[in-house]
């Protein structure tokens, strides 16, 4: 059983990384994957917008990358973000973990179950085992880690208004981005525990008191790679929580069908 790890391609030019590269077709499409050892434990990694990060966010296939690391054997998902703040308390260089979302975006596939009704409990979307397994190798590494943060997806590709970051500020959301919905969502239906780790760029739109540019979420992420290295490191040198909920996801659903192997069908 393997890590995966979701992110941009800085990710996998990492020291003491050496990866193979490899394509895995699924129903949805085929994906470029990248594999090897990191401490004795196998990792995958997955470059979110593409190897040459072309693919915009509203573009990305999801179902495809999330079926992919599924089939390559990923029991457990860290994806990390680029994420704009909406509060204070969470400035520009801070690494947090997701707690929650809410969706604003439109026109994705957010779902594998496109012909049969399957209500997925979204009470806790970020598996607690995983979180915890961060949490400690953020304590191991001596890596400042945010225990919790409200993200909020947008469509993109544009950065928002001020008029909607107060808005979304006011509903609760912290942070801001654009690829975390659906992957979330669609992890959960593969019944795979997933994690996400923002990295703040940026102060949202209206709140920096000057125009956002894309140019300062590459550098802030540039900065922050080396210590989001050495936390996804050390994570590999931790014991990975097993038989938890998210694995059981579908249960009920097996249950009420009377079928075992119930799921989505790779």
């Amino acid at each position: 059983m393997s890590i995966a790890f979701i992110g941009g391609t800085g990710l996998y030019r990492l020291p003491g990384l050496e990866l193979e590269c490899y394509e895995v077709t699924t129903r949805w499409g085929t994906v470029a994957l990248r594999r090897g050892a990191w401490h004795g434990q196998e990792v995958l990694f997955l470059a979110r917008h593409g190897e040459d990060h072309g693919v915009p966010p509203h573009a990305i296939d999801y179902r495809a990358n999330l079926a992919a690391l599924k089939a390559a054997g990923a029991h457990a998902v860290v994806a990390t973000s680029a994420v704009g703040s909406l509060t204070p308390h969470l400035p520009p260089g801070t690494l947090a973990l997701l707690t929650d979302f809410i969706d604003q975006t439109s026109g994705r596939a957010r779902t594998f179950f496109d012909t049969e009704v399957v209500h997925l409990d979204s009470s806790v979307p970020y598996c607690p085992g995983l979180r915890a397994a961060l949490t400690a190798a953020a304590q191991a590494c001596w890596v400042e880690l945010h225990p919790g943060a409200v993200y909020l997806c947008t469509n993109g590709p544009r950065f928002e208004t001020p008029a909607e970051i107060h808005t979304y500020a006011r509903w609760g959301a912290e942070l801001v981005g654009m690829t975390n919905v659906p992957e979330v969502v669609l992890a959960r239906e593969l019944e795979l525990c997933y994690a996400a780790v923002a990295v703040v760029t940026n102060f949202a739109a209206g709140m920096a008191g000057k125009p956002l540019t894309h140019g300062e979420v590459e550098t802030m992420m540039a900065d922050r790679l080396a210590d989001l290295g050495r936390l996804l490191e050390t994570l590999t040198t931790q014991e990975i929580p097993t038989g938890c909920a998210c694995g059981h996801a579908l249960a009920e659903y097996r249950a009420r069908r009377g079928e075992a192997e119930f799921g989505v069908a790779l």
